[in-house]
């Protein structure tokens, strides 16, 4: 593979993890799609790049100082790693609980709903045409390394998704029947929650695709931040399966 130690762009067969502690996720939970990692002069006694060394030197991947390629993958200040890894394909588990995007437009929410779902039990995410690449760095790093530990999947449309798995579909809308307080799950049987994108939410075809929900907040706003929206729900779903 021709790696161009430059700016990410997506049609790149591989991609980045900027900042220590992604790098670090990337080295334990991806490691044999791990090319190379790139350190900063400045950071050879960060307590996290001497565990990035160590474990480099365990599983014989190459890492080299370089500063200059460092300052042209990150704009931002003070990273003192990048870890460069080859784009990887996923098929969900079907036996597991789905967070399913429908045309996320966002990079930050994007990584930041990763990190909130593992965080409740949910490793399964299903991205809907058009979405944003989960591999830009900016989802990794928003992400902060926990992209490394979920499955995802893309799918042209929602029905190719609901031909290939089989769950109980909860759509999240303003217009929702139910409210999420009140909704009885069936523990037998594993779900999908599923939400639109940051601008325009679900279009009207999803209130007949299973069960229609409302996460109730005041009348002060017009609605929740996605990656809100989507903490919310997992965390009131994780209680309910308990």
């Amino acid at each position: 593979m021709d790696i161009q130690l430059k700016s990410y762009k997506k049609d790149f067969q591989y991609s980045y993890s900027l900042g220590v502690f992604p790098t670090l996720e990337l080295i334990k939970y991806k490691r044999e799609e791990t090319l190379m990692v790139l350190l900063s002069a400045d950071s050879t006694e960060n307590e996290g790049v001497i565990k990035i060394i160590e474990l480099c030197n365990k599983y014989n991947i190459k890492f080299e100082i370089n500063d200059k390629a460092i300052n042209r993958i990150s704009k931002k200040e003070n990273c003192y790693a990048i870890g460069v890894f080859e784009k990887y394909e996923q098929k969900l588990n079907s036996h597991n609980n789905h967070i399913v995007l429908v045309n996320p437009s966002d990079m930050g929410n994007l990584g930041t709903i990763v990190r909130t779902i593992l965080g409740f039990g949910i490793k399964d995410l299903a991205i809907i045409r058009p979405g944003v690449d989960i591999f830009d760095p900016k989802a990794i790093r928003a992400s902060m390394g926990a992209a490394f530990k979920i499955a995802f999947q893309y799918f042209d449309s929602i029905d190719s998704y609901l031909n290939t798995y089989n769950h109980d579909i909860y759509t999240f809308m303003l217009n929702a029947k139910e409210s999420l307080h009140n909704v009885h799950i069936d523990s037998r049987k594993p779900f999908s929650l599923v939400f639109g994108n940051e601008g325009s939410g679900l279009s009207d075809e999803f209130i007949n695709i299973g069960t229609s929900l409302i996460i109730p907040h005041s009348d002060d706003i017009d609605s929740l931040n996605l990656s809100i929206a989507v903490g919310i729900a997992a965390y009131e779903f994780a209680k309910k399966t308990v």
